[in-house]
């Protein structure tokens, strides 16, 4: 019998694919940190042209993506965002809104799909009136497919819903998008549809996408200038990082149309895991593939 080790640790445990690395080791490069690498720019312009957003920029990671846009809106010191009490931003992120923006969070509480209810957030807005003793609310933050729901999708009417409500209040509405196009691919949604309602997005592309390295926040052109200013302060410009970004190019190109594999791969065990006895597994709510370091929620499996 011939062993083999499935590793289903996380979606972010991949490998660089040949064509990645041949694209890596003839890409175009220059100085990103004065704006000049080309390789940078092409994948920058298509994560945009995807989301349906002016412009990008790379960053490291999705957390260094979802702090410099939290970063951006919220560009006074005890500003607050709205946020969901499970979501990555508020659990996984080291506090690093706080720590080091100063940026209170105001947590609601996130419903099993992922989503929070539109009353609730609705409260959660403070009241000018009251500045003087209230944080200032300037920022809604969603999450898109939701980790700690088990990778459940938000939809774009409900995505609308919150940036109506967002608009309503003079607020700006940002998506962590580490999995929009698992989310996109689960939904058969367009990226650019799910996330329409958003001032700002982080894309990951290290994920199911099978990219080595980083993520792209996309926005405004002066959203984007903004937030290159501040990956320059967090220590993100990274110079010659085209030979990095070309391997994500191919992941955008090539790995997206995988994704709906991943996701029938994750409901069949699923399904094997429900047969095996002491295991209880909803089945119905598994909509995509996640990453198994974040915990499920609970009754999720027992």
């Amino acid at each position: 019998m011939v062993a083999r080790t499935v590793d289903l640790r996380s979606d972010t445990v991949t490998k660089p694919t040949e064509t990645m690395r041949a694209a890596m080791a003839t890409a175009e490069v220059d100085d990103d940190v004065l704006g000049a690498d080309p390789t940078a720019f092409r994948l920058e312009s298509e994560v945009a042209k995807i989301t349906g957003k002016e412009a990008g920029l790379f960053v490291s990671s999705g957390t260094m993506g979802n702090l410099i846009s939290v970063l951006v809106h919220c560009d006074i010191r005890g500003s607050e965002v709205i946020l969901g009490d499970n979501s990555h931003i508020h659990i996984y992120e080291n506090g690093g809104i706080s720590t080091i923006g100063g940026v209170h969070p105001r947590p609601v509480k996130n419903n099993e799909d992922g989503t929070m209810d539109i009353d609730s957030i609705e409260v959660a807005i403070r009241d000018p009136r009251g500045e003087l003793v209230f944080p200032t609310t300037k920022l809604i933050c969603l999450e898109n497919s939701h980790a700690n729901s088990g990778g459940r999708c938000l939809s774009a009417e409900y995505t609308d819903r919150v940036g109506e409500l967002a608009k309503k209040n003079g607020l700006k509405l940002h998506i962590d998008g580490a999995r929009i196009f698992n989310a996109s691919v689960a939904l058969g949604v367009p990226v650019q549809r799910l996330v329409q309602a958003a001032d700002s997005v982080s894309v990951c592309l290290s994920k199911g996408l099978g990219a080595p390295v980083g993520s792209v926040i996309v926005g405004s052109k002066s959203f984007i200038t903004k937030a290159r200013r501040l990956r320059k302060t967090l220590g993100g410009g990274m110079r010659q990082v085209g030979f990095i970004c070309a391997a994500a190019f191919v992941a955008l190109k090539e790995n997206v149309e995988k994704l709906d594999g991943d996701h029938k791969k994750a409901k069949e065990l699923a399904e094997g895991l429900t047969q095996i006895k002491g295991l209880k597994v909803d089945v119905a709510a598994v909509e995509t593939n996640i990453d198994a370091n974040c915990p499920p929620p609970p009754n999720f499996i027992k």
